[in-house]
């Protein structure tokens, strides 16, 4: 079996380098036992056995909610959150491993209990690692763009990603988009309200205060793109 068999759809990354060094590989070989799942592939790095099935209350060591960011990058955003809501549990999906490496250093700075990373693509996350209907919230926070109209096929958030973050959601579970993209933040709303979703704003949401300005949102602003949010709730 080929990679192209059990992923019928392209993937919205690429693969880049895979290198640590630094701080990011001490951050690695002193931490990544703690913070880093380990999860059962089926043919490439990034995949998810379909079998396997997270179990939340074991990895965090209790009952909490769990918020589920997809394409957490840096961490920043991800860390940010953990640290002001211990109460709640997060979850970092990510396919860069620097990145990877880099949410476990901050992390593990602030000695963070309540967050967990993992190597995966995200559609496999949601369609069978993750249980259906028990995730808090999910954040996708500034996706790839795929900017080229003949690269927007790899676009993250189609209809099917929907459906899929629908099912992995608790009943009043909600769904926070940002883009700064304006073409992609119109796919998504197109996207967001054709779903099963509900949008909790007429379109556009005020922009979500628990979502820290990352320095990838920052270079955004600098260069003058608007940021775009959109919040969708799971009904009861």
């Amino acid at each position: 079996m080929n990679e192209s068999t059990y992923r019928p759809q392209p993937v919205s990354f690429v693969r880049r380098g895979s290198r640590l060094q630094g701080r990011r590989q001490k951050a690695w070989e002193e931490h990544s036992e703690h913070y880093l799942l380990e999860v059962p592939r089926l043919i490439a790095d990034t995949s998810v056995d379909p079998e396997y099935r997270l179990d939340a209350a074991a990895v965090f060591g209790r009952q909490a909610e769990l918020v589920v960011e997809i394409g957490s990058g840096l961490g920043e955003a991800i860390v940010h959150a953990a640290s002001a809501e211990p109460e709640r549990d997060f979850l970092a999906v990510e396919v860069y491993l620097p990145g990877l490496a880099q949410t476990i250093q901050r992390a593990a700075a602030l000695e963070l209990q309540n967050l967990r990373v993992v190597q995966a693509n995200a559609p496999e996350v949601l369609s069978s690692m993750i249980p259906q209907g028990t995730v808090s919230e999910i954040w996708t926070f500034f996706p790839d763009p795929w900017p080229k109209s003949r690269h927007e096929k790899r676009r993250l958030v189609t209809p099917s990603f929907a459906e899929l973050v629908a099912g992995a959601l608790a009943p009043g579970g909600l769904w926070r988009l940002a883009t700064d993209w304006q073409h992609y933040a119109e796919q998504m709303l197109e996207v967001g309200e054709a779903s099963s979703l509900v949008n909790l704003h007429s379109a556009w949401a005020p922009r979500f205060e628990g979502r820290v300005i990352t320095s990838f949102e920052n270079k955004a602003i600098q260069a003058g793109r608007e940021i775009h949010d959109l919040t969708y709730r799971k009904s009861a």
